[in-house]
């Protein structure tokens, strides 16, 4: 399984010269799988570049799935270049939500007056899933969802391919219980031993005081469930709009300081714009 980040900021796009290191584009994940599929997870700003990578690439089919539907993490869609190519073919999975909510929430981000060209005149050939099931299959990875703690709520993903887990939660409050959320125990245990962890780390503590309810947590918090989960790696992603690339790399080296006082061998990181991870 290759996993690679074309985003992975919070909220809002940034730029500017203090965020070249981790870069300012918003949510999108890409996974390839050894059966060759493409999963595409989230259409925040960082889709653009993806879209243009996969064109050129010719590669032409996709699967996507959604964490949620907050406006961060869909307003790159409509610059997916792959919509406008008619030999493109998009299978979108009804993750989170059932029914036609993914088909409503894509086309409203593309209904006037918030965008030029309609969702009816995209191109690319447009499938969906009938349902979001508690575990199904792409290709050769395995996924399974879990309800996210998060406002409006949503849904975060293990993905296992050959016995190695990746497990993406981002938007997840380990500190506050939303509705339809989870306990802390229940993120504990869904992420027992998985190779990469990549979870919402935007607050410090300090921020966390005026934030709680937001649907994000505090690193420290992430830090302890990866510790008690036993995973290899941790990516810190959601990275807030305001830190910048030094303001992030002493959060990382809080968070390692603090890892190998507990004895943890866990590698911690912040997951930045275009990195790759193999597992």
């Amino acid at each position: 399984m290759r996993i690679k980040c074309w985003g992975s900021r919070g909220s809002i796009p940034v730029c500017g010269a203090e965020y070249l290191k981790y870069g300012g584009d918003t949510t999108c994940m890409e996974i390839q799988t050894e059966s060759g599929a493409t999963i595409i997870v989230d259409a925040g700003t960082g889709i653009r570049r993806l879209g243009n990578h996969l064109m050129k690439e010719n590669i032409l089919k996709y699967h996507f799935i959604f964490t949620h539907a907050h406006w961060d993490h869909l307003m790159g869609f409509p610059f997916f270049k792959p919509l406008y190519a008619k030999d493109a073919a998009l299978h979108m999975h009804r993750c989170p939500f059932q029914k036609t909510f993914v088909e409503t929430m894509l086309s409203k981000v593309m209904t006037p007056p918030n965008f030029p060209i309609r969702y009816a005149d995209v191109r690319a050939k447009i499938e969906y899933e009938q349902a979001c099931p508690t575990r199904f299959d792409i290709g050769s990875v395995t996924v399974i969802p879990i309800p996210i703690s998060h406002p409006n709520s949503g849904s975060g993903y293990k993905f296992i391919e050959n016995g190695k887990q990746f497990v993406f939660l981002t938007d997840n409050e380990l500190g506050y219980v939303h509705s339809d959320g989870l306990p802390f125990e229940a993120y504990r245990d869904f992420c027992e031993g998985a190779d990469l962890l990549i979870h919402d780390a935007e607050y410090t503590p300090e921020e966390y005081r005026t934030t709680i309810e937001w649907g994000h947590s505090v690193y420290t918090d992430v830090l302890k469930l990866a510790v008690q989960a036993g995973v290899k790696q941790l990516g810190l992603f959601h990275l807030n709009q305001e830190r910048t690339d030094p303001q992030m790399d002493v959060l990382v080296a809080d968070c390692n300081q603090g890892l190998r006082e507990q004895g943890s061998s866990v590698n911690c990181f912040a997951v930045a714009k275009d990195m790759v991870f193999e597992i």
